[in-house]
Protein backbone atom coordinates (compact mmCIF):
# COMPACT_ATOMS: atom_id res chain seq x y z
CA UNK A 1 0.00 0.00 0.00
CA UNK A 2 2.60 2.55 1.24
CA UNK A 3 4.39 1.98 -2.46
CA UNK A 4 1.50 2.40 -4.05
CA UNK A 5 0.88 5.81 -2.11
CA UNK A 6 4.42 6.58 -3.45
CA UNK A 7 3.68 5.81 -7.04
CA UNK A 8 0.53 8.18 -6.75
CA UNK A 9 2.62 10.75 -5.77
CA UNK A 10 5.38 10.55 -8.17
CA UNK A 11 2.48 10.71 -10.58
CA UNK A 12 0.70 13.18 -9.85
CA UNK A 13 4.33 15.61 -9.09
CA UNK A 14 5.51 14.61 -12.62
CA UNK A 15 1.76 15.82 -14.04
CA UNK A 16 2.44 19.34 -12.42
CA UNK A 17 5.91 19.20 -13.23
CA UNK A 18 4.72 18.74 -17.17
CA UNK A 19 2.32 21.34 -16.41
CA UNK A 20 4.92 23.97 -15.66
CA UNK A 21 7.42 23.11 -17.75
CA UNK A 22 4.84 23.50 -20.96
CA UNK A 23 1.17 24.68 -19.78
CA UNK A 24 -0.51 25.25 -23.37
CA UNK A 25 -4.24 24.67 -24.28
CA UNK A 26 -4.71 23.48 -28.53
CA UNK A 27 -5.17 26.28 -30.83
CA UNK A 28 -8.22 27.31 -32.08
CA UNK A 29 -8.66 31.09 -34.09
CA UNK A 30 -12.33 30.50 -32.65
CA UNK A 31 -10.77 31.63 -29.26
CA UNK A 32 -10.01 35.09 -30.55
CA UNK A 33 -13.59 36.22 -30.31
CA UNK A 34 -14.83 37.09 -26.30
CA UNK A 35 -13.57 35.05 -23.48
CA UNK A 36 -12.23 32.67 -25.46
CA UNK A 37 -13.14 28.70 -25.30
CA UNK A 38 -15.42 28.06 -21.93
CA UNK A 39 -14.85 25.31 -20.16
CA UNK A 40 -17.57 23.13 -18.08
CA UNK A 41 -15.68 22.39 -15.01
CA UNK A 42 -15.88 18.28 -16.16
CA UNK A 43 -13.55 15.99 -14.71
CA UNK A 44 -12.17 12.77 -16.89
CA UNK A 45 -14.42 10.86 -15.07
CA UNK A 46 -17.68 13.29 -16.89
CA UNK A 47 -15.79 14.18 -19.88
CA UNK A 48 -15.37 10.12 -20.38
CA UNK A 49 -19.74 10.44 -20.65
CA UNK A 50 -20.12 13.62 -22.63
CA UNK A 51 -19.63 15.83 -19.85
CA UNK A 52 -22.80 15.24 -18.19
CA UNK A 53 -22.50 15.58 -14.26
CA UNK A 54 -25.46 17.62 -12.95
CA UNK A 55 -27.70 14.53 -11.81
CA UNK A 56 -24.09 12.44 -10.76
CA UNK A 57 -24.20 11.40 -6.95
CA UNK A 58 -21.82 8.87 -4.97
CA UNK A 59 -19.19 8.96 -3.01
CA UNK A 60 -16.39 7.87 -4.66
CA UNK A 61 -15.60 10.61 -7.26
CA UNK A 62 -15.61 14.92 -6.97
CA UNK A 63 -18.72 16.17 -8.75
CA UNK A 64 -17.91 20.17 -9.03
CA UNK A 65 -20.83 20.45 -11.86
CA UNK A 66 -23.68 19.74 -9.03
CA UNK A 67 -21.90 21.20 -5.86
CA UNK A 68 -25.39 19.28 -3.92
CA UNK A 69 -23.24 15.62 -4.72
CA UNK A 70 -20.83 17.04 -1.77
CA UNK A 71 -23.24 15.86 0.50
CA UNK A 72 -23.08 11.88 -0.39
CA UNK A 73 -19.62 12.26 0.18
CA UNK A 74 -18.11 8.91 2.25
CA UNK A 75 -17.66 9.12 5.80
CA UNK A 76 -14.01 7.66 5.60
CA UNK A 77 -12.72 8.94 2.60
CA UNK A 78 -10.85 11.96 1.03
CA UNK A 79 -11.10 12.15 -2.26
CA UNK A 80 -9.12 14.30 -5.10
CA UNK A 81 -8.99 14.28 -8.20
CA UNK A 82 -6.36 15.67 -10.99
CA UNK A 83 -6.82 15.77 -15.09
CA UNK A 84 -4.92 16.28 -17.45
CA UNK A 85 -5.10 16.57 -21.35
CA UNK A 86 -3.23 16.45 -24.15
CA UNK A 87 -4.88 17.31 -27.96
CA UNK A 88 -4.28 16.93 -31.66
CA UNK A 89 -6.56 19.63 -33.55
CA UNK A 90 -6.93 19.57 -37.67
CA UNK A 91 -8.26 22.36 -39.41
CA UNK A 92 -9.01 23.18 -43.18
CA UNK A 93 -9.65 26.56 -44.29
CA UNK A 94 -10.85 26.58 -47.95
CA UNK A 95 -8.08 24.83 -49.88
CA UNK A 96 -5.83 25.79 -46.93
CA UNK A 97 -5.06 23.27 -43.94
CA UNK A 98 -3.23 23.30 -40.87
CA UNK A 99 -2.55 20.85 -37.67
CA UNK A 100 -1.74 22.17 -34.07
CA UNK A 101 -0.64 20.34 -31.10
CA UNK A 102 -1.70 21.25 -27.50
CA UNK A 103 -2.22 20.06 -23.89
CA UNK A 104 -1.56 20.44 -20.21
CA UNK A 105 -3.02 20.68 -16.60
CA UNK A 106 -6.94 20.06 -16.58
CA UNK A 107 -8.37 20.41 -13.44
CA UNK A 108 -7.40 19.95 -9.17
CA UNK A 109 -10.29 19.00 -7.35
CA UNK A 110 -11.00 17.64 -4.16
CA UNK A 111 -13.79 16.50 -1.75
CA UNK A 112 -14.53 15.13 1.98
CA UNK A 113 -17.06 14.56 4.68
CA UNK A 114 -17.53 17.45 6.92
CA UNK A 115 -20.60 16.02 9.55
CA UNK A 116 -23.26 13.81 9.09
CA UNK A 117 -25.21 14.84 5.37
CA UNK A 118 -22.64 17.54 5.12
CA UNK A 119 -19.49 17.37 2.93
CA UNK A 120 -17.10 20.03 1.56
CA UNK A 121 -14.87 20.58 -1.72
CA UNK A 122 -12.31 22.23 -3.11
CA UNK A 123 -10.24 22.85 -6.55
CA UNK A 124 -8.93 24.54 -9.41
CA UNK A 125 -11.18 24.73 -12.58
CA UNK A 126 -10.37 26.48 -15.87
CA UNK A 127 -13.43 28.94 -17.18
CA UNK A 128 -11.81 29.70 -20.46
CA UNK A 129 -9.12 29.76 -22.39
CA UNK A 130 -7.47 31.25 -25.00
CA UNK A 131 -4.84 29.85 -27.95
CA UNK A 132 -4.20 30.57 -31.39
CA UNK A 133 -2.07 31.58 -33.51
CA UNK A 134 -2.37 32.54 -37.77
CA UNK A 135 -1.48 34.91 -40.27
CA UNK A 136 -3.37 36.96 -43.17
CA UNK A 137 -1.88 38.20 -46.61
CA UNK A 138 -2.62 42.67 -46.49
CA UNK A 139 -2.00 44.87 -49.49
CA UNK A 140 1.82 45.54 -48.79
CA UNK A 141 2.07 42.83 -46.22
CA UNK A 142 1.57 40.37 -43.84
CA UNK A 143 -0.92 40.69 -40.62
CA UNK A 144 0.03 38.18 -37.88
CA UNK A 145 -2.39 37.19 -34.71
CA UNK A 146 -1.40 35.29 -32.09
CA UNK A 147 -3.03 35.17 -28.27
CA UNK A 148 -2.80 33.49 -25.08
CA UNK A 149 -3.70 33.08 -21.98
CA UNK A 150 -7.16 31.66 -19.49
CA UNK A 151 -9.12 32.49 -16.84
CA UNK A 152 -9.38 30.15 -13.77
CA UNK A 153 -11.52 29.64 -10.64
CA UNK A 154 -10.11 28.84 -7.54
CA UNK A 155 -13.22 27.50 -5.78
CA UNK A 156 -14.54 26.14 -2.19
CA UNK A 157 -17.66 24.65 -1.70
CA UNK A 158 -20.21 22.35 0.51
CA UNK A 159 -23.24 20.10 -0.06
CA UNK A 160 -26.09 19.69 2.99
CA UNK A 161 -28.66 17.22 2.67
CA UNK A 162 -31.51 18.24 4.90
CA UNK A 163 -34.02 15.24 4.45
CA UNK A 164 -33.90 11.69 2.80
CA UNK A 165 -33.34 12.32 -1.01
CA UNK A 166 -32.69 16.32 -1.29
CA UNK A 167 -29.27 17.67 -1.05
CA UNK A 168 -28.50 21.45 -1.73
CA UNK A 169 -25.06 23.03 -2.22
CA UNK A 170 -22.75 26.06 -3.25
CA UNK A 171 -19.21 26.83 -4.54
CA UNK A 172 -17.74 30.06 -4.32
CA UNK A 173 -14.83 30.89 -6.20
CA UNK A 174 -11.96 33.54 -7.17
CA UNK A 175 -11.77 34.13 -10.65
CA UNK A 176 -7.94 35.14 -11.88
CA UNK A 177 -5.89 34.97 -15.57
CA UNK A 178 -5.21 37.73 -18.00
CA UNK A 179 -6.34 36.77 -21.55
CA UNK A 180 -3.13 38.26 -24.10
CA UNK A 181 -4.05 39.16 -27.68
CA UNK A 182 -1.10 40.73 -30.39
CA UNK A 183 -1.76 41.72 -34.09
CA UNK A 184 1.48 42.29 -35.89
CA UNK A 185 1.33 43.87 -39.03
CA UNK A 186 5.05 43.50 -41.34
CA UNK A 187 5.30 45.23 -44.29
CA UNK A 188 5.68 49.42 -45.71
CA UNK A 189 5.43 49.99 -42.16
CA UNK A 190 5.62 48.04 -38.72
CA UNK A 191 3.08 48.23 -35.86
CA UNK A 192 1.82 45.75 -33.45
CA UNK A 193 -1.00 46.46 -31.18
CA UNK A 194 -1.80 44.60 -28.31
CA UNK A 195 -5.41 43.79 -26.30
CA UNK A 196 -4.96 42.43 -22.28
CA UNK A 197 -7.64 41.39 -20.46
CA UNK A 198 -7.31 40.95 -16.74
CA UNK A 199 -9.78 39.19 -14.29
CA UNK A 200 -9.70 39.55 -10.46
CA UNK A 201 -12.99 38.51 -8.89
CA UNK A 202 -15.05 36.11 -7.41
CA UNK A 203 -18.23 33.44 -8.44
CA UNK A 204 -21.63 31.89 -7.27
CA UNK A 205 -22.18 28.37 -8.61
CA UNK A 206 -25.55 26.68 -6.76
CA UNK A 207 -26.95 23.32 -7.14
CA UNK A 208 -29.70 20.77 -6.08
CA UNK A 209 -30.42 17.12 -6.57
CA UNK A 210 -33.21 15.12 -5.58
CA UNK A 211 -32.68 11.19 -5.49
CA UNK A 212 -35.58 8.79 -5.59
CA UNK A 213 -35.45 5.06 -5.53
CA UNK A 214 -37.40 2.75 -7.34
CA UNK A 215 -36.34 -0.34 -5.30
CA UNK A 216 -33.78 -1.74 -3.53
CA UNK A 217 -31.53 -1.70 -6.77
CA UNK A 218 -32.84 0.86 -8.89
CA UNK A 219 -32.41 5.22 -8.49
CA UNK A 220 -33.35 7.64 -10.53
CA UNK A 221 -31.83 11.36 -9.52
CA UNK A 222 -32.88 14.83 -10.93
CA UNK A 223 -30.49 17.45 -10.91
CA UNK A 224 -30.74 21.36 -11.19
CA UNK A 225 -27.27 24.28 -11.37
CA UNK A 226 -27.99 28.03 -11.37
CA UNK A 227 -25.14 30.42 -11.65
CA UNK A 228 -26.15 33.84 -11.64
CA UNK A 229 -25.32 37.17 -14.39
CA UNK A 230 -22.98 39.89 -12.77
CA UNK A 231 -20.44 42.44 -13.75
CA UNK A 232 -16.82 41.00 -14.04
CA UNK A 233 -14.47 42.98 -12.34
CA UNK A 234 -10.91 43.53 -13.80
CA UNK A 235 -8.87 45.91 -16.42
CA UNK A 236 -8.62 45.98 -19.65
CA UNK A 237 -5.73 47.76 -21.97
CA UNK A 238 -4.99 48.04 -25.24
CA UNK A 239 -1.40 49.40 -26.20
CA UNK A 240 -0.20 50.28 -29.34
CA UNK A 241 2.95 50.03 -31.12
CA UNK A 242 4.63 51.88 -34.11
CA UNK A 243 8.61 50.70 -35.09
CA UNK A 244 8.66 53.27 -37.46
CA UNK A 245 8.26 56.14 -34.84
CA UNK A 246 10.94 55.99 -32.48
CA UNK A 247 9.89 52.80 -31.01
CA UNK A 248 7.23 54.35 -29.15
CA UNK A 249 4.60 52.15 -26.57
CA UNK A 250 1.48 53.97 -26.75
CA UNK A 251 -1.64 53.14 -24.33
CA UNK A 252 -4.58 53.58 -26.65
CA UNK A 253 -7.19 51.85 -24.71
CA UNK A 254 -7.69 51.69 -21.19
CA UNK A 255 -11.01 50.93 -18.63
CA UNK A 256 -12.19 48.53 -15.95
CA UNK A 257 -14.56 45.75 -16.90
CA UNK A 258 -17.31 46.71 -14.32
CA UNK A 259 -19.97 46.93 -15.83
CA UNK A 260 -18.45 46.68 -19.06
CA UNK A 261 -18.03 43.05 -19.41
CA UNK A 262 -20.55 40.43 -18.08
CA UNK A 263 -21.19 36.77 -17.47
CA UNK A 264 -24.92 35.50 -18.32
CA UNK A 265 -27.30 33.38 -16.51
CA UNK A 266 -26.50 29.91 -17.03
CA UNK A 267 -28.67 27.09 -15.75
CA UNK A 268 -28.04 23.26 -15.88
CA UNK A 269 -30.69 20.56 -15.55
CA UNK A 270 -29.59 16.39 -15.71
CA UNK A 271 -30.91 13.41 -14.90
CA UNK A 272 -29.45 10.00 -14.24
CA UNK A 273 -30.69 6.08 -13.63
CA UNK A 274 -28.85 3.60 -11.85
CA UNK A 275 -28.78 -0.14 -11.43
CA UNK A 276 -26.93 -1.16 -8.24
CA UNK A 277 -23.06 -0.50 -9.04
CA UNK A 278 -23.32 -1.69 -12.38
CA UNK A 279 -25.13 0.51 -14.67
CA UNK A 280 -24.85 4.36 -14.34
CA UNK A 281 -26.45 6.65 -17.30
CA UNK A 282 -27.16 10.35 -17.12
CA UNK A 283 -28.75 13.05 -20.24
CA UNK A 284 -27.90 17.02 -19.37
CA UNK A 285 -28.73 20.14 -20.59
CA UNK A 286 -27.27 23.68 -20.17
CA UNK A 287 -28.29 26.63 -21.12
CA UNK A 288 -26.64 30.28 -20.93
CA UNK A 289 -28.26 34.09 -22.20
CA UNK A 290 -25.28 35.39 -23.66
CA UNK A 291 -27.22 37.49 -25.82
CA UNK A 292 -27.98 39.95 -22.69
CA UNK A 293 -24.25 39.70 -21.41
CA UNK A 294 -22.63 43.01 -21.46
CA UNK A 295 -19.40 43.19 -23.97
CA UNK A 296 -17.86 46.45 -24.85
CA UNK A 297 -15.33 45.75 -27.56
CA UNK A 298 -11.85 48.18 -27.52
CA UNK A 299 -12.14 50.18 -30.21
CA UNK A 300 -9.47 49.98 -32.60
CA UNK A 301 -8.32 46.49 -30.95
CA UNK A 302 -11.63 44.45 -31.69
CA UNK A 303 -14.68 44.28 -34.68
CA UNK A 304 -17.32 47.14 -33.12
CA UNK A 305 -20.32 45.50 -34.33
CA UNK A 306 -19.08 42.13 -32.08
CA UNK A 307 -22.40 40.14 -30.37
CA UNK A 308 -23.09 37.04 -28.83
CA UNK A 309 -25.18 34.15 -29.25
CA UNK A 310 -27.18 32.37 -26.34
CA UNK A 311 -25.36 29.03 -25.96
CA UNK A 312 -26.60 25.93 -24.73
CA UNK A 313 -25.58 22.08 -24.50
CA UNK A 314 -26.93 18.42 -24.63
CA UNK A 315 -24.84 15.64 -23.59
CA UNK A 316 -25.22 12.09 -22.32
CA UNK A 317 -23.34 9.34 -21.14
CA UNK A 318 -23.42 6.10 -19.79
CA UNK A 319 -20.84 4.01 -17.79
CA UNK A 320 -20.94 0.04 -17.40
CA UNK A 321 -19.10 -1.58 -14.75
CA UNK A 322 -19.60 -5.64 -15.26
CA UNK A 323 -18.83 -7.04 -11.80
CA UNK A 324 -17.39 -4.46 -9.07
CA UNK A 325 -16.88 -7.50 -6.75
CA UNK A 326 -15.35 -9.66 -9.63
CA UNK A 327 -11.96 -10.66 -11.39
CA UNK A 328 -9.88 -7.19 -12.27
CA UNK A 329 -11.29 -6.84 -15.90
CA UNK A 330 -14.54 -7.17 -14.55
CA UNK A 331 -14.19 -4.33 -12.35
CA UNK A 332 -12.94 -1.93 -14.87
CA UNK A 333 -14.94 1.35 -15.79
CA UNK A 334 -16.57 1.23 -19.20
CA UNK A 335 -17.81 4.87 -20.60
CA UNK A 336 -18.96 6.14 -23.74
CA UNK A 337 -21.00 9.43 -24.12
CA UNK A 338 -21.95 12.14 -26.62
CA UNK A 339 -22.79 15.68 -27.26
CA UNK A 340 -23.37 19.13 -29.13
CA UNK A 341 -22.73 22.57 -27.69
CA UNK A 342 -24.43 25.74 -29.64
CA UNK A 343 -21.55 27.67 -28.62
CA UNK A 344 -21.86 31.79 -27.63
CA UNK A 345 -19.43 33.04 -30.30
CA UNK A 346 -20.40 34.98 -33.13
CA UNK A 347 -17.54 35.57 -35.86
CA UNK A 348 -18.75 37.57 -38.65
CA UNK A 349 -22.67 36.79 -38.08
CA UNK A 350 -21.94 33.02 -37.85
CA UNK A 351 -22.95 31.10 -34.65
CA UNK A 352 -19.97 28.43 -33.66
CA UNK A 353 -21.47 24.76 -33.25
CA UNK A 354 -19.36 21.61 -31.91
CA UNK A 355 -20.43 18.37 -31.10
CA UNK A 356 -18.51 15.05 -30.76
CA UNK A 357 -18.51 11.40 -29.32
CA UNK A 358 -16.26 10.28 -26.16
CA UNK A 359 -14.91 6.95 -24.52
CA UNK A 360 -13.24 6.14 -21.60
CA UNK A 361 -11.86 3.42 -19.20
CA UNK A 362 -11.31 3.17 -15.12
CA UNK A 363 -8.68 1.49 -14.14
CA UNK A 364 -8.75 0.58 -10.70
CA UNK A 365 -6.01 0.93 -8.57
CA UNK A 366 -4.96 -2.49 -6.62
CA UNK A 367 -5.70 -2.88 -2.96
CA UNK A 368 -7.50 0.72 -3.42
CA UNK A 369 -11.17 2.28 -4.49
CA UNK A 370 -8.97 4.39 -5.94
CA UNK A 371 -8.81 4.83 -9.90
CA UNK A 372 -7.47 5.17 -13.06
CA UNK A 373 -9.15 6.87 -15.69
CA UNK A 374 -8.04 7.25 -19.69
CA UNK A 375 -10.12 8.96 -22.00
CA UNK A 376 -10.49 9.68 -26.03
CA UNK A 377 -12.67 12.60 -27.18
CA UNK A 378 -13.30 13.15 -31.14
CA UNK A 379 -14.97 16.75 -31.66
CA UNK A 380 -15.72 18.63 -34.69
CA UNK A 381 -16.26 22.77 -34.94
CA UNK A 382 -17.36 24.80 -37.49
CA UNK A 383 -19.60 27.98 -37.93
CA UNK A 384 -22.74 28.11 -39.64
CA UNK A 385 -24.52 29.01 -41.93
CA UNK A 386 -20.89 29.84 -43.75
CA UNK A 387 -18.59 27.55 -42.76
CA UNK A 388 -15.43 29.87 -42.29
CA UNK A 389 -12.85 27.21 -40.33
CA UNK A 390 -13.15 23.13 -39.97
CA UNK A 391 -11.76 22.01 -36.84
CA UNK A 392 -11.66 18.22 -35.92
CA UNK A 393 -10.21 17.13 -32.44
CA UNK A 394 -8.77 14.52 -30.96
CA UNK A 395 -8.12 14.82 -27.43
CA UNK A 396 -6.65 12.01 -24.72
CA UNK A 397 -7.45 12.85 -21.12
CA UNK A 398 -6.08 11.06 -18.02
CA UNK A 399 -6.90 11.44 -14.09
CA UNK A 400 -6.49 9.94 -11.22
CA UNK A 401 -9.31 9.63 -8.77
CA UNK A 402 -7.15 9.16 -5.44
CA UNK A 403 -9.59 7.43 -3.00
CA UNK A 404 -8.00 6.66 0.33
CA UNK A 405 -9.35 6.00 3.50
CA UNK A 406 -8.07 8.93 5.42
CA UNK A 407 -10.46 9.04 8.14
CA UNK A 408 -10.57 5.56 9.13
CA UNK A 409 -9.17 4.48 12.78
CA UNK A 410 -8.01 1.04 13.46
CA UNK A 411 -9.10 0.18 17.03
CA UNK A 412 -6.27 -1.50 19.00
CA UNK A 413 -7.86 -4.39 20.77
Amino acid sequence: MKNYKYFIATLMLAMAGAFQASAQVTETPYSRVGYGMLGDNATGIQRHMGGVGYAMQGGRAVNSKNPASYAATDSLTFIWDVGVDVSQVWSKEGDTKGSAFGGGLDYLSGVFRIAKNVGGSFGFVPYSTVSYSFNSDIEHGIESRTGEGSISELYLGGGWSPIKGLSVGANVSYMFGTLEHTTAIRGSSNSMFFRTMEVRDWNLHIGAQYAYDLDRKNRVVVGATFTPKKTFRGNVLGTYYDATSDMKLDTAYQSTMKNNYEQPNTFGVGVSYSHANKLFAEIDFTYQDWAKAKYTPMTGFEPTKMKFDNRWKVGAGVQYIPDDRGSYLKRINYRIGAFYNHDYLNVLGNNVRDYGVTCGFGFPALGSKSLVNLGLEWKHRESSPTCLIKEDFLNVTLSVTFNEMWFWKNKIR
